[in-house]
């Protein structure tokens, strides 16, 4: 396994893969894995963070059929999208690989060699609108957090690298070793590709109560699936009543308008940060048509999903306004 790097390589990007398949080698991966970090020329790379990696392999060297190649993203993936000589190595590796992966903004640098045509892909959310203007024959989603196209795999910011690596584990080496891998990392939970990236950046700040707590980030993180009262209490082992008297004290509303906001907010950032159409995103949180979706946004922001679309930022222009009315069915 080859992992591309440049300057300005943002350095979790490397640790989340290279770390996850060492703990795959030390319980038992058979046959193991080799990773090697590769840049043009064998030169060191510096990552944001400031420190210095020392490159195993020169990109031009490298030859004959490779398991994996990843790209890796950072703040120096812009210079390195627009470096003829990476891009050409990036190319030429690719085309000897079993499967290629990115990283965050490594998608661009996918992208920019020309791999990633006519594919469905995802990026870091905050970059996908300037991915799929850059690159108008990609369809770039950036609703999960990673996706398998074919023998290409893209991934979302930085931390889904982990997951993306578990997944690739268990492609290679099944289940059982994919779960023992994640122990040994204390990794949450091996999520699956599907699961929201933005369900970890909503605005509601956790809530102090353990059990309204690990519900919201259960919402946040399974936007599409049953939700109601009486699904999230038979979860937390109480009532629907108690559950209710929980979600008010912390939250100061009912969990029916608790899984309402989640679900519109995290709606208002698909329709910021992708393309993909209103019924679609409708789909994937949780509502059952786009009108009703429309309804929401109506009723949380004071604004429709084509008004939203069309707004520069969302974040400093979009504030949430007071439901008058008890949540519309989703």
């Amino acid at each position: 396994m080859l992992i591309v790097a440049y300057d300005d390589v943002q350095i979790l990007d490397i640790a989340c893969p290279s770390g996850a398949l060492d703990i795959a080698n030390r319980y038992g991966a058979d046959p193991p894995y080799a990773v090697e970090l590769g840049t043009v020329g064998r030169r060191a790379a510096r990552s944001s963070a400031g420190i210095v990696l020392g490159a195993a392999q020169g990109l031009e060297a490298v030859t004959g059929r490779l398991d994996t190649l990843i790209v890796v993203g950072g703040v120096g993936s812009e210079n390195a999208a627009a470096d003829e000589q990476l891009l050409a190595q990036v190319r030429r590796l690719a085309s000897c690989s079993r499967r290629v992966a990115s990283v965050c903004t490594g998608t661009f640098l996918l992208a920019a060699a020309g791999l990633l045509d006519h594919r469905r892909v995802t990026t870091h959310w905050r970059y996908g609108e300037r991915l799929a203007a850059r690159h108008p024959a990609v369809a770039v989603d950036v609703g999960p957090l990673y996706i398998r196209d074919g023998h290409i795999y893209t991934s979302a910011g930085v931390t889904s690298a982990l997951d993306l690596t578990l997944s690739l584990i268990e492609d290679d080496h099944g289940p059982t070793l994919t779960r023992t891998v994640a122990r040994e990392l204390v990794a949450p939970v091996h999520r699956s590709a599907d699961q929201a990236q933005i369900s970890m950046f909503l605005a509601a700040p956790p809530p102090e109560d353990r059990l309204v707590r690990d519900l919201s980030g259960y919402i946040s993180g399974h936007l599409a699936e049953d939700l109601t009262p009486r699904a999230l209490a038979a979860r937390a082992g109480v009532s629907a009543r108690h559950l209710t008297r929980l979600f008010n004290a912390h939250l100061g509303t009912t969990p029916a308008r608790a899984v309402r906001a989640a679900r519109t907010e995290a709606a208002a950032v698909l329709v910021r940060s992708s393309g993909l159409p209103l019924a679609a995103i409708a789909r994937r949180c949780g509502f059952r048509s786009a009108q009703t979706l429309r309804q929401a946004f109506l009723d949380h922001y004071g604004v429709g999903g084509d008004t939203m679309r069309r707004m520069p930022d969302m974040g400093r222009t979009l504030v949430p306004v007071r439901e008058k009315t008890a949540p519309h069915d989703t």
